[in-house]
């Protein structure tokens, strides 16, 4: 039997040798790496990142996706009838709204896919009207399938352009009897002339609860038709580990997620701080959030229904003590009123998630003018062969900017103590430590080990003010790490003064 490390290495490297021929890629437009091995569009990727990021802080090299076709868990897709009769069923092509007939597609679940192509199939065998976007008339419009990776669990929803579905019966009937691993199945009534795939929030149940459930890190999350959940499950579960990892929380912080959706960062993050508010404008995902707290019994959790910059501007009057705001915002990225918003909250860190580099370096600058300094940035291919890449970027403050003037806010740790003690700082040890290790210290850490070991002679570091005050202690792994990058700069270690 093969070491696990083994294992996992050529897993990946199968994956990098993959290639993306989808033959209706350049009508599609939905994979711009298509043609190209993985392992090409990963480095393409990681380089635009490195070209966007790299001037605010470092970049560590991409999280490679292990299984980089069929990861898709939300498909949708259109339907049209020609003039012999048949329909067809696909995406859009690029920049029009002429579809592109496809049986399969290489980055969509397999199931969701065979689901969506015998729609277009019973709905020419039983005669079902096509909703025709320019008349505005027809019945069947789109459908949208969400698969849940973790339990198995498949939504359907048909997207119907008229207040009744005539043959609605009979042709799901049809439909459950094809796939009857459908869990639910529900009707969205869209009359809208734009590109939204769902209409009303009135949602019909033909079969099931009207929502499915997936897992992430071991909690339950609860996924309506109009929820946001990760459409790549595994990569899901590294992207709120990393960054987590990068975090690097110490379990006394007081957090913020924005735009928290049905709360899946929020309650992932729940388990390594003190406690965490969620704040989603949207009521469905809201419900869902209270929903998912509730089952996976998670106590230092709270959610608001409201607009997140509205909210941390008020909290801001009250003077309540923030440690983090966490955000991971759509493809625009967030406002100018919302980074100001966290100028006033002033949270010590910023946890950004960010599903583009172009809009995150864009955030950035304005973070930057607030006073706040990017310390690491982490890529992680949520989405293999699209133009999409996620990007964790963990900030810092360390500059206050207010009325023209400028306030550095440091202590000891941050300085460089070359002189003094051999020939490292606080952050040349860190980069030492995650280099060599993949761990994450703090510079709580490395003061903890230095005194322990006598090698901080002044003890000017940030105690805390009181004797109640909770200092969490550097765990074995991290603290030989540290002993280790100490010697390695010449700063011997005394033997432990602690009893």
């Amino acid at each position: 039997m093969k070491p696990q490390k083994e294992t996992d290495k050529s897993r990946l490297l199968n994956a990098l040798s993959v290639r993306n021929n989808c033959p209706v890629a350049k009508k599609c437009g939905g994979c711009s790496y298509a043609g190209r091995t993985y392992f090409e569009q990963s480095i393409a990727k990681e380089k635009r990142v490195q070209r966007l990021i790299s001037p605010f802080c470092e970049v560590l090299p991409i999280h490679h996706c292990e299984n980089p076709l069929y990861y898709r868990n939300k498909v949708h897709s259109a339907f049209k009838k020609l003039r012999n009769g048949r329909i067809i069923c696909g995406p859009y092509e690029s920049g029009s709204h002429r579809i592109v007939e496809t049986d399969s597609c290489l980055i969509e679940n397999k199931t969701a896919t065979a689901i969506i192509r015998d729609c277009a199939m019973l709905a020419e065998r039983l005669k079902i009207s096509i909703y025709d976007e320019v008349k505005g008339i027809g019945d069947l419009r789109r459908v949208l399938v969400r698969t849940a990776d973790a339990t198995g669990e498949i939504m359907v929803v048909l997207v119907i352009g008229s207040e009744y579905f005539k043959k609605k019966k009979v042709f799901t009937d049809e439909l459950l009897k094809l796939h009857p691993e459908i869990t639910t199945l529900l009707i969205n009534i869209n009359k809208r002339h734009d590109s939204m795939i769902l209409g009303s929030d009135d949602v019909k149940k033909v079969k099931g609860s009207g929502y499915i459930t997936d897992e992430i890190l071991g909690k339950k999350f609860r996924v309506s038709a109009d929820s946001f959940m990760q459409s790549n499950h595994e990569q899901a579960q590294i992207l709120y580990s990393e960054a987590i990892r990068l975090a690097d929380f110490d379990g006394t912080e007081t957090c913020i997620d924005a735009y928290c959706g049905t709360g899946s960062t929020t309650l992932s993050f729940a388990g390594f701080v003190d406690n965490i508010t969620g704040i989603e404008i949207k009521e469905a995902a809201y419900l869902d959030a209270l929903k998912n707290m509730k089952n996976n019994k998670i106590k230092n959790a709270a959610f608001v229904l409201g607009d997140a910059t509205l909210y941390m501007d008020k909290l801001a009057k009250t003077h309540r003590k923030i440690d983090c705001v966490i955000l991971d915002p759509t493809r625009a990225g967030t406002t100018m009123k919302f980074i100001k918003a966290c100028g006033k909250l002033k949270p010590s860190k910023i946890v950004y998630i960010s599903c583009c580099p172009e809009t995150l370096a864009r955030d950035l600058k304005g973070f930057t003018a607030q006073g706040y300094e990017a310390q690491i940035a982490k890529p992680v291919d949520m989405f293999p062969w699209t133009d999409k890449v996620e990007t964790i970027v963990v900030l810092s403050k360390g500059v206050d900017i207010s009325a023209g003037k400028v306030r550095v806010e440091f202590s000891v740790e941050d300085m460089d103590l070359s002189a003094a003690h051999g020939n490292a700082s606080y952050n040349k040890i860190k980069k030492y430590i995650y280099e060599k290790t993949g761990l994450q210290v703090s510079s709580l850490n490395i003061a903890q080990v230095k005194r322990k070991y006598g090698i901080i002679e002044r003890e000017n570091y940030n105690f805390p003010k009181s004797e109640n005050s909770r200092q969490p202690n550097c765990t074995p792994q991290k603290e030989k790490a540290i002993l280790d990058a100490l010697k390695v700069f010449g700063m011997n270690p005394k033997q432990s003064l602690e009893i």
